[in-house]
């Protein structure tokens, strides 16, 4: 079983002491890597480097940075990632990223699978490139067959492998995958994992990106206000339940979403591997 976690790159002190600390302690269940989100039109993309050569030289876990392609150049892209190859970094997640308000110009790039084409004309197979699928559809997708082809380009690109958006209806990750293998991918889909611990938030990130939150789950979470210590019960019992479903039915890899937090999803990927 191969494990891994998402960080976004801490932008105070402090914030990077508790992420060290984060990473520490995660480091526990020997993860296969650490990735690191990469904020579109500049607005993260120093600090991605900075967390990603932090976690490569200190962490003997390897690193895995985020790249978006979107309001960017191809000039700029091909320094950055000869900065990541020079630092010993071979596995990119591969993204098209969100486009920032206002942007006419989106770049050299305008969908993920030019970035993946671009990664691999030039540096061969250095990089393991990680692309994003979405199990439910994306949020800007026509409708799902439009979803599938654009997915099916980014691994005719070159893409090696998928992390897929969070999800808690596990249906909707094994259909994506019988409907993939239709178009002849049969590449690793690791399924993204969202620990529960903030409703607010987590309806807030959902709206955002297109994944659902079934029914019962929502009405649920809505019941417990300020009583964190029962809605992180639930939400544990739910995503455990999840795992375990996905782990019964054969799934191997999973990749937890941290939000820079060690305790949620070190339960779960324990409770995994025991």
């Amino acid at each position: 079983m191969q494990l891994s976690f998402e960080f976004f790159p801490p932008r105070t002190s402090q914030g990077k002491l508790n992420l060290k600390k984060t990473r520490q302690e995660l480091s526990a269940v020997n993860p296969h890597y650490f990735s690191t989100t990469f904020g579109a039109g500049g607005t993260t993309q120093d600090a991605t480097l900075e967390t990603v050569l932090d976690i490569q030289a200190n962490d003997n876990i390897a690193a895995a940075p985020h790249l978006s392609c979107i309001d960017s150049e191809k000039s700029k892209i091909l320094s950055l990632l000869k900065q990541y190859q020079a630092a010993g970094i071979n596995r990119i997640v591969a993204l098209r990223g969100d486009i920032p308000s206002g942007v006419r110009d989106i770049g050299d790039f305008h969908y993920a699978n030019e970035l993946v084409e671009f990664i691999r004309h030039e540096f061969n197979d250095h990089f393991h490139i990680e692309v994003a699928a979405y199990p439910e559809m994306h949020p800007q997708a026509k409708n799902m067959d439009a979803d599938i082809k654009h997915f099916v380009n980014k691994i005719k690109a070159g893409a090696n492998s998928a992390i897929t958006q969070y999800f808690y209806n596990a249906d909707a990750y094994f259909r994506f995958k019988d409907e993939v293998q239709k178009h002849g991918i049969d590449i690793p889909i690791t399924p993204g994992i969202m620990p529960i611990t903030n409703y607010d938030q987590l309806m807030r990130f959902s709206n955002m990106c297109g994944a659902e939150i079934p029914r019962w789950i929502e009405k649920r979470l809505s019941t417990f206000g300020d009583d964190s210590a029962s809605l992180n019960a639930f939400g544990f019992e739910v995503v455990a339940q999840l795992c375990d479903q996905l782990k019964s039915q054969g799934v191997e890899d999973f990749h937890f979403y941290s939000m820079n937090k060690s305790k949620p999803s070190l339960q779960l990927a324990q409770g995994l591997i025991e």
